[in-house]
């Protein structure tokens, strides 16, 4: 059994409403369709995390395999797979610190510092130093956890595909590994969009078999996104 967790194609940083995908992120989830189309890839079920996103990364997968005649299952949604809250997570950083050095150098839009700045604000948030949050840090894995252990039950001897998004896929790696909270925030910031992370069940935890790879998007570092 493989379960192909997918992060999502690049959405509309920096946008009123992030939640859609870019016109890279729309390229970049048709090459995911061809490529699993194409490399003989067929799934017993298909999830999605229930955020527009993730139905538009599915979308691109749909289009790949209808247009070659091949069967896919109806994709289905499941709010367990849902991202955290970002923005409440990252404006109450904001908000606390907001003359801190990290803050303050990520409004130059610079990605090193932008990335330094979510880095904090992740830490922050699973160190539970961000009161308030619509859902704590311990919850979210507790609920990423769940949703992990009920594609089991989907998969049968074959394939799931799920899209989601980097915090819900960073924290099933981290579970997978048993690493601490740093290194899971190092795999979220890691995570690039559409990449594929390839988990299998064993016994009642999974784990991971491959990290982060952009096999659709070979030679085109131009498609290479992270936010």
């Amino acid at each position: 059994m493989s379960l192909l967790l997918v992060r999502h194609g690049q959405a509309s940083f920096g946008a009123a409403d992030y939640d859609q995908l870019s016109e890279r992120g729309q390229i970049q989830s048709r090459r995911l369709g061809d490529w699993l189309a194409q490399g003989g890839h067929r799934f017993e079920a298909v999830v999605v995390g229930g955020m527009r996103r993730h139905a538009q990364t599915a979308q691109g997968v749909i289009d790949a395999f209808a247009e070659r005649g091949l069967a896919l299952p109806d994709a289905v949604s499941d709010p367990g797979f849902a991202e955290f809250d970002h923005q409440a997570v990252f404006g109450a950083f904001v908000e606390r610190h907001a003359n801190s050095p990290v803050v303050l150098a990520s409004r130059s839009g610079e990605p090193r510092d932008v990335a330094a700045m979510l880095q904090a604000a992740l830490l922050a948030w699973a160190r539970d130093e961000l009161p308030g949050m619509p859902e704590t840090w311990e919850a979210f894995g507790d609920r990423v956890r769940r949703a992990g252990q009920s594609l089991q039950g989907l998969a049968g001897d074959g394939e799931v595909l799920v899209l989601s998004s980097g915090g819900v896929i960073s924290r099933l790696a981290q579970m997978a590994l048993d690493v601490p909270v740093e290194r899971a925030v190092e795999l979220n910031l890691s995570l690039r969009n559409s990449a594929v992370s390839e988990f299998h069940p064993h016994g009642p935890r999974l784990r991971l078999g491959s990290w982060n790879a952009l096999p659709h998007l070979h030679g085109q570092r131009e498609l290479w996104t992270y936010y």
